[in-house]
C-alpha cells in the first residue's frame, strides 16, 4: 500500500486485505508506506520482495501503487518479484499467468506472451500519467508564478527539527531518512541548510 506524501492516509487502501482474503488469498504482509512510486529506494517494497516467497502473490490495489518507474525499472522491479517464484495480482491488469501455467506448446507461447505485452503497457502507461502530472503541476506553478500567486509548498518545520536532532545524534543520512519517514534527499538537503550550505 502507498502513497505518494505524508498528507495522505492509507485507510482507503485497507480494503485491499479485506478483498484478498475474501478472494481466498492468505496475508502473509502488509507493507505500507508514503514514498513517490518514481523511486525504486522505497523501504517498504524493497523489504516486500526481500521477504516474498515460492508462490506468493503482490496484491496492489493499481499498477500504479507498485510503481511510477520508468519502463526499464519497472521492469527489473516486476523481475526481482517473479525471481522470487511470486506473482502480481493487480485488479483491472488481465491475469494470464495461471491459465499460461496450464497451456502447453503455442497456446502457451502465446499466453505468456500477452501476459508480458499487458503488464508492460499497464506499467508504460503508469508512468506516463505519472510525467503527465508532474508537466501539469509545472505549468501550473509556472502560471501562478508569472501572476505573483506563487509562494511554494510549506516547509514541515517538525520534520526538519526531527531531521537536524537525528543527524546532530550521529544517525547515518539513510538511518535518519528511515526514522524521519523521508527521502534521503531531503535529509541532505534539509542538515545542508541546518549548516548554512543551502541555497
Amino acid at each position: 500500500m502507498r502513497v505518494s506524501t505524508d498528507e495522505q492516509d492509507l485507510a482507503r487502501q485497507e480494503s485491499l486485505i479485506a478483498s484478498a482474503k475474501a478472494a481466498g488469498f492468505y496475508v502473509a504482509g502488509v507493507y505500507r508506506e508514503k514514498a513517490s512510486g518514481a523511486r525504486s529506494d522505497r523501504p517498504e517494497l524493497l523489504r516486500m520482495v526481500q521477504d516474498l516467497q515460492p508462490g506468493e502473490a503482490v496484491v496492489a490495489e493499481r499498477i500504479d501503487r507498485l510503481s511510477r518507474l520508468p519502463l526499464e525499472e519497472a521492469e527489473a522491479l516486476v523481475a526481482s518479484i517473479q525471481a522470487k517464484g511470486a506473482r502480481l495480482a493487480i485488479p483491472g491488469v488481465v491475469d494470464l499467468s495461471e491459465l499460461a501455467q496450464e497451456a502447453d506448446g503455442v497456446a502457451r507461447i502465446v499466453l505468456e506472451a500477452m501476459q508480458s505485452l499487458l503488464l508492460r503497457l499497464a506499467l508504460q502507461m503508469a508512468r506516463e500519467d505519472y510525467e503527465d502530472r508532474r508537466e501539469r503541476q509545472r505549468q501550473g506553478i509556472e502560471l501562478a508564478k508569472s501572476a505573483g500567486k506563487y509562494q511554494g509548498r510549506r516547509a514541515d518545520l517538525k520534520r526538519h527539527a526531527q531531521i537536524v536532532a537525528l543527524r546532530t545524534s550521529g544517525h547515518s543520512i539513510a538511518r535518519t531518512a528511515e526514522l524521519a519517514n523521508c527521502s534521503q534527499a531531503q535529509v541532505k538537503r534539509v542538515w545542508a541548510e541546518s549548516k548554512g550550505e543551502g541555497s
